[in-house]
Parts: C-alpha cells; structure tokens; sequence
C-alpha cells in the first residue's frame, strides 16, 4: 500500500487567514525576526516575545481549516496506505479539518514548555514571563515552539518517513528553510514520487517529478481527488 507524506508549510494556511512569514502587512511584518524568534530574543525581551506569541495564538484560534487542510484530512481518512503529515506550520489548522497524523515540526502555538526542566503543557490562550512551570515552579515558561537556531522537532522520525514514502508532496512550502527545503530531495533519491503543490513555484522546483501551482484551496482538494480515484 502507497504511503503519502506531505510537507506543508504557511502557504496552505494563509487561505484561512493567517499571514506567513513574507507577507507584507501581516504580523511577522511588525517585528524582526531576531527581536521575537530566537533564544536570545527571549532571554532579551521575555515580555515582547510572549506579546508577539500571545498575538498569533489569538489570531490562529479565530480561523477555521480551508479546502486543502481539509481534502489533507480526508486522504487520511480514505486512503488505503498510510499518510503522515509533516508540517512547519505551528497553528493547530490540520487537527481541526480531522488530520490525526500530524507532526509539528516547528511545534505548536497550543504548548508550552519550560525552559529550565524540559516540561510541556497545553498553553493558556495568554502566557506571560510570571507563569510558574506546573513541574518545577520556575518562571522560565516560554511557547512550545522552535525558534531560529533551534533544531526542529522529530526530524529522525521525519527522516525515517521520508525514506520510506512511495508519494512524497510538499504543499505551501517557499522551499527557504532548511532542513525542510531538503525534504523532496532527500525523498526522491529514496525513490518517492515528488510533487510541489504551491501558489508559485519555490527555489527548489527542481528537487520535484510533479509540478502543480495555483491557490492550495484549489490544487490540493483536485489532487486528492485524484489520488482517492486511483484506488476505486
């Protein structure tokens, strides 16, 4: 039985309202990314960090799944082989169309984690630098998501999909941030088909067999479409 793993990156979410990093005009546009995005940011700032956090966790639970989260979920649901979902995105957009094999690559905005221990909570929909860690007590609670310079999340589990996918697709993807940009590659030479799902085509255009652009609420309803009809 095929096993399809997809990449998805903020283009599959911006249909739903959410601006991604490029946008003009969206949040990320308000502050450099080294004032609210890395280690050091929060060590600096803890208190403009949790704003800008505080911020997007408000916006992502105020927007529903569109057609492509949703035609994601139902390939899961319909599909006779195996489908994982690897996404950068840290909205929780997957699990609400009804995704249930979804992994955060980049984490979730609905966690925290307590930089002191290691533990992990579900986030209140406001964090501040005064929260206590529920495990050790120490006001060193910072959002369950990976920051630049960090290592993403899962990428042994990640890498082991990837070699092991007959269908490889990355949808939304601007192909800019490694180790992602290197997902499609990485697949193909396991033997996967490769297929770019995206509004534009992406710097690493070439890494994929399969060219599909336009909005993602239109080509990726169509493609699973077509991979569920292979099947009847």
């Amino acid at each position: 039985m095929e096993k399809i793993v997809i990449l998805t990156g903020a283009g599959i979410s911006a249909e739903s309202g959410l601006s991604t990093f490029r946008d003009t005009g969206g949040i990320w546009a308000q502050h450099a990314v080294e004032d609210v995005a890395t280690p050091e940011a929060f060590a600096r700032n803890p208190d403009l960090v949790h704003e800008f956090y505080n911020a997007r966790r408000a916006k992502a639970a105020d927007v529903a799944p569109n057609p492509a989260h949703l035609a994601l979920a139902r390939l899961e649901r319909e599909h006779a082989g195996q489908v994982i979902v690897v996404t950068q995105n840290v909205d929780a957009l997957h699990e609400a169309a009804g995704s249930g094999s979804v992994i955060h690559m980049h984490g979730a905005l609905n966690g925290a984690l307590c930089a002191a221990c290691g533990h992990r909570w579900p986030a209140p929909q406001e964090m501040r630098t005064s929260d206590p860690c529920p495990a050790c007590s120490a006001t060193s609670t910072r959002p369950d998501v990976v920051w630049f310079g960090e290592m993403p999340y899962q990428m042994d589990a990640i890498w082991q999909h990837l070699e092991e996918a007959d269908i490889f697709a990355a949808i939304g993807t601007s192909g800019n941030v490694y180790p992602a940009a290197a997902f499609g590659q990485h697949a193909g030479r396991a033997g996967a088909h490769t297929i770019e799902l995206n509004l534009e085509p992406s710097v690493n255009v070439r890494d994929f067999a399969e060219l599909r652009h336009g909005p993602a609420g239109s080509i990726v309803p169509a493609w699973v479409e077509e991979l569920l009809s292979r099947q009847t």
